[in-house]
């Protein structure tokens, strides 16, 4: 899964680098520290894309950890990890306003 992931981050850094001075979060669903893991490493990518993350909250979901999060169709069934998720999108919406604000 990563392949594509790291396919699509080089393509859009090309000139002219779409990721710039844009917003972004980072989700991940997985098991053990691998989340964790991949967070911090797309926040070093996105200083060198001039990508800006929102800060909080963070986001890692223990997929594999009762209750069961996602149904045999990979919808996401958890209450508290959609208020979470909703949470991250309110976020990412208020710190585009005051990017978009600044330009």
């Amino acid at each position: 899964m990563l392949g594509p992931l790291k396919n699509a981050i080089d393509w859009a850094s090309r000139p002219p680098n779409v990721w710039a001075d844009k917003a972004g979060a980072i989700v991940s669903a997985g098991g053990g520290h691998g989340g964790a893991k991949s967070h911090y490493h797309l926040r070093q990518i996105g200083v060198f894309l001039d990508l800006h993350f929102i800060n909080k909250p963070e986001f890692f979901i223990n997929a594999f950890q009762p209750p069961p999060k996602f149904n045999s169709d990979g919808d996401l069934i958890d209450e508290d990890a959609k208020n979470r998720l909703k949470e991250i999108l309110l976020s990412l919406k208020a710190f585009t306003l005051r990017l978009q604000a600044k330009n």
